[in-house]
């Protein structure tokens, strides 16, 4: 018998196994990071009732203990808590090993992050160093810890939160906005080499969202414009997830305005000659 696991399962078949023509189909696990609160949590509250068992990474024990007994009891899906601090490299291994042993795990959430304001000069190295870690090593690790078995079993998806910050230098947090633009250019990157294999790659970019990222930054958003509820956010990213879309914007209003931008991006790309200068830098 070959067991297939299937990453588009429908809510509507949870907890059930199908057999069909000799094959038994069943619900992947979800490994997601950040998973204490804000974004993770909702992402794990939505994956349980869809019928998912789940892996919960966080450093806070306490909190994905509370988490997990909830959603099993009302869900009855499985759910595992691994405690670890993605800043620390021995911690990442052995959320990598977990990734990389357990076959039931066919989705990757790669959400743990944090915010960091100000500009460059006045940010110290310990920080920065803290913010690259989590933002940019963290996710690259995971991401590559788990793709290898990914292409060999031909199915299996990756999500990982980005920002649009990540879009926007005019914002003026130049460290983090760059984590997060690294976090799409690897998205997209990961979709191109993995999506002939079966995998599938997401990257989400949320605006403002009403989670404790701000306080544990120390940014005050009292006086803020209005930001998006976390659960809006992640239905709507959920929704890009069932389309299977490259990149989604929850908070674009203009759909064409993205695709307007990536049109250009290879328009550019298909404009370069590297043989030559342009005629407008040679006397």
């Amino acid at each position: 018998m070959i067991i297939i696991i299937n990453p588009y399962f429908h809510p509507a078949r949870r907890n059930l196994l199908f057999i069909q023509e000799g094959y038994v189909m069943t619900t992947p696990s979800v490994l997601i990071t950040g998973a204490s609160s804000g974004i993770g949590a909702v992402y794990a509250e939505r994956f349980a009732r869809r019928g998912h068992d789940l892996v919960l990474v966080a450093r806070d024990k306490a909190r994905l203990a509370t988490l997990a007994a909830r959603l099993q009891q009302e869900t009855g899906v499985n759910v595992d808590v691994l405690a670890a601090d993605l800043t620390q490299s021995d911690d990442v291994a052995r959320v990598e090993t977990r990734l990389r042993e357990d076959a039931r795990i066919g989705i990757l959430v790669n959400n743990a992050g944090i915010a960091q304001t100000g500009r460059l000069v006045d940010q110290d190295p310990a920080s920065i160093e803290r913010l690259i870690a989590l933002n940019v090593t963290a996710v690259t690790r995971l991401a590559s810890a788990v793709a290898p078995r990914f292409v060999q079993a031909g199915e299996g998806a990756i999500v990982n939160i980005s920002s649009v910050v990540g879009l926007a230098p005019e914002f003026a947090m130049s460290v983090y906005g760059a984590t997060k633009a690294f976090v799409l250019f690897l998205s997209q990157g990961l979709q191109v080499e993995l999506a002939p294999g079966g995998v599938y790659v997401q990257a989400v970019l949320p605006a403002g969202t009403y989670t404790e990222i701000w306080e544990r930054a120390g940014i005050d958003i009292t006086h803020s414009t209005q930001f998006m509820d976390v659960g809006e956010l992640v239905d709507a990213a959920l929704v890009g997830f069932d389309r299977r879309e490259p990149v989604t914007i929850p908070p674009l209003r203009n759909a064409e305005h993205w695709q307007a931008l990536d049109a250009n991006r290879q328009a550019l790309i298909a404009d370069i000659n590297q043989a030559e200068a342009a005629a407008r830098y040679r006397a």
